[in-house]
């Protein structure tokens, strides 16, 4: 078993991954537990692939468990399912020192850590993800959130985790697009300050992807690795240091507001997208050359990442594109910092970009 701690100061977590963890939720969850009934909120699909056996895991170990399970997908990241879930777990009679567990993707491990973060002013919690995007990604470092009609994750707290439990068996209930989601955000921390990772991606991305373990459990490990040392370093992006994990974020997230934060595009897709999109323009601004951009929307592309605007079909233009930016949570003193690249794995934080100057390059990325 890999275990990673995350050395958050007064909150620190371990992040153990192994193949076959759910079969053992209970026993590593079980340290963790103060009653011998355990409150657990998951969502439809989820609970088909792996309720049983959760729940078994929990009861060899002397722990009943309760349920919540709700509706699959990123529109149960609103106000309504939040307070679902809030009275759900008052009704539960969860208490300030308790552990609910989040088990699902980010959708549920968002929505999950944000309720806990309010019961009773703050009760625990643990995730146990079962996405290549959660396991990565969003079930390590705290931030917690809901989406709003305004933008995406604009609601929400920073709220650390007990426990992270991640099993990469449970990929193998995905859909292919699902993972490939996932996968994108695996991209980013080569992308990030990692050339020799985002190399390693370009020869065992396609393995990881087909199901390859050890691919997959080196791809989670190296991925989780990352980023408990940057949110270590800077836990409330507050320095800087952790405003890096949102490469190709500003780009995505108003991808996604403009198709509705609907399935038409994956919040993963959007990130992968965001990220060629990043490259392209860092490229444009004569920052890193069009060759490594090329090897970045190549790589997207070989393994079913979307790698061009003009494939959304979408029916707008880059100024409106860019209005969505506005709402950006980075927004800081009415300027939007933007994640971009002297090269690969050489990702910086830009405070002087034009947003002009992105709707002129988005109208150019339309027509691509």
């Amino acid at each position: 078993m890999a275990i990673i701690p995350v050395a958050i100061a007064g909150a620190p977590y371990d992040v153990r991954i192994e193949a076959g963890l759910l079969r053992q939720a209970g026993e590593h969850c079980r340290p963790f537990l103060r009653k011998e009934r355990v409150a657990i909120v998951t969502d439809e699909n989820v609970a088909a692939a792996w309720r049983t056996t959760v729940e078994a895991s929990f009861s060899a170990v002397g722990i009943a468990s309760s349920w919540l399970v709700l509706p699959a997908g990123e529109s149960t990241k609103s106000w309504e399912q939040l307070a679902r879930v809030i009275d759900w777990l008052l009704a539960q009679e969860v208490e300030r020192k308790d552990n609910i567990v989040a088990l699902g993707g980010g959708v549920i491990g968002d929505l999950t850590g944000f309720a806990a973060s309010m019961v009773k002013r703050g009760c625990g919690f643990i995730q146990i993800p079962t996405t290549l995007l959660a396991q990565v990604d969003s079930s390590v470092g705290g931030k917690t959130a809901i989406n709003t009609p305004a933008g995406k994750n604009l609601v929400g707290a920073f709220h650390q985790p007990s426990l992270v439990l991640a099993d990469p068996l449970a990929l193998d209930t995905l859909p292919l697009r699902d993972t490939r989601a996932g996968y994108a955000e695996v991209v980013k921390y080569g992308l990030i300050d990692d050339a020799p990772f985002f190399e390693w991606c370009e020869a065992n991305g396609a393995k990881l992807l087909a199901g390859d373990s050890i691919a997959r459990e080196t791809a989670i490990s190296r991925s989780v690795a990352a980023k408990a040392r940057i949110v270590a370093a800077d836990e409330k992006e507050t320095a800087g240091v952790r405003a890096l994990l949102n490469l190709g974020h500003t780009f995505g997230h108003a991808l996604e507001a403009e198709t509705g934060f609907s399935d038409r595009l994956l919040h993963g897709e959007g990130v992968a997208l965001g990220m060629v999109l990043a490259a392209r323009f860092s490229a444009r601004q004569g920052l890193m050359t069009s060759q490594d951009a090329g090897r970045i929307a190549a790589h997207m592309g070989s393994v079913g990442l979307p790698a061009s605007i003009k494939a959304l079909g979408l029916d707008c233009n880059g100024r409106r594109l860019a209005d969505h930016m506005l709402h950006d949570k980075k927004m800081d003193a009415g300027t939007l910092p933007f994640l971009l690249m002297r090269g690969i794995g050489q990702t910086f934080l830009a405070k002087d970009v034009d947003l002009g100057e992105v709707a002129a390059f988005l109208d150019e990325e339309m027509t691509r």
